[in-house]
C-alpha cells in the first residue's frame, strides 16, 4: 500500500499543498491532473522527499514517515523512502558525461554498491526492455529526447522501486516522440508496475491510468476512474478543466 496523508508544504509562506491525501493502488497508475500551479509536481516531490512535508505522512508498504513542524525526517528515513520509489522527470536529467549502459548502471554501483558486471547486466535487460539496448554505448546527446526519455525509464526501474513516479513524463517532447514514450509506460501499466503520475497529456492519463485526481489550488477537488472524471465529472471545477481541454 501506498499513502499520502494530510501532505502540506509550503514555500516562503506559501501554502501549496493543503492536507492531501492519496492511496496508491499497489499494481496499478495513477495519474494527477489540473492545471498549472495546482501542485501536482509538488505532490510526486513530496512521496520521495524531494521535498519535505510540513505536515502529514508518506507510507510506502511497511515504512511510514511523519512529518510536522517539530519532526523532520531524518537522512537514513529519507534514504529509505528514495529507495523504494524511481523518479522520471520531465526533461530527463541523464548524466551527460555517462553514456546510456552507464546512467541505468549508476544508482545500482553508487548506491547500492552491486558489482559492475550485475549492474550491466540489469541496464542491459531494461534497456532491451524499453528499446534501447542498441544505444547502450552511446552518449545521451547523440539521441532524440524520447530515447533519452526511455533510457530515464530504464534508469527509474532499475533498483526495482515499489513506486515510479513520472513528472509530465511527455510534456518536454513532440507528439511522435511522445508516442514512443506513451507506449513504454503503457506496456509497465500492463505488468502491474505502480505509478503515480503527473500529466497535462490526456491521452497519457485516460490509456494508462486505473485512477485520476484532479487537483487545483493544491487540493484534490475530485478522484475517481478515468471515464467518470473525463466523461461525467460531478464537481463543477472538474467540469471546467475537463472542457478547457476540449473533451
Amino acid at each position: 500500500m501506498i499513502r499520502l496523508s494530510d501532505i502540506e508544504k509550503r514555500f516562503s509562506g506559501n501554502l501549496v499543498l493543503k492536507g492531501v491525501g492519496l492511496t496508491v493502488e499497489e499494481g496499478a497508475v495513477t495519474a494527477l491532473i489540473g492545471p498549472s500551479g495546482s501542485g501536482k509536481s509538488t505532490l510526486l516531490r513530496c512521496a520521495n522527499l524531494l521535498e519535505t512535508p510540513d505536515a502529514g505522512a508518506v507510507e510506502i508498504g511497511d515504512l511510514r514517515v511523519d512529518f510536522s513542524a517539530d519532526r523532520r525526517p531524518s537522512q537514513a528515513d529519507s534514504l529509505r523512502v528514495r529507495r523504494r520509489t524511481g523518479m522520471i522527470f520531465q526533461n530527463f536529467q541523464l548524466f551527460p558525461h555517462r553514456r546510456v549502459v552507464e546512467n541505468v548502471m549508476e544508482g545500482l554501483v553508487t548506491v547500492q554498491k552491486w558489482p559492475k558486471a550485475r549492474a550491466r547486466e540489469r541496464a542491459m535487460d531494461l534497456l532491451g526492455k524499453v528499446g534501447m539496448a542498441e544505444k547502450a554505448e552511446a552518449w545521451p546527446a547523440t539521441l532524440s529526447g524520447g530515447q533519452q526519455q526511455r533510457v530515464a525509464i530504464a534508469r527509474a526501474l532499475a533498483p526495482s522501486p515499489a513506486l515510479i513516479l513520472c513528472d509530465e513524463p511527455t510534456s518536454a517532447l513532440d507528439p511522435e516522440l511522445a508516442e514512443e514514450v506513451v507506449d513504454v509506460l503503457r506496456t509497465l501499466a500492463a505488468e502491474g508496475a505502480t505509478m503515480l503520475m503527473a500529466t497535462h497529456d490526456l491521452r497519457l492519463a485516460r490509456s494508462v491510468a486505473r485512477h485520476v485526481a484532479f487537483l487545483e489550488g493544491g487540493e484534490i477537488v475530485e478522484e475517481g476512474q478515468p471515464d467518470a472524471i473525463f466523461g461525467n465529472p460531478r464537481e463543477p471545477r472538474t467540469m471546467r478543466f475537463v472542457r478547457s481541454l476540449g473533451l
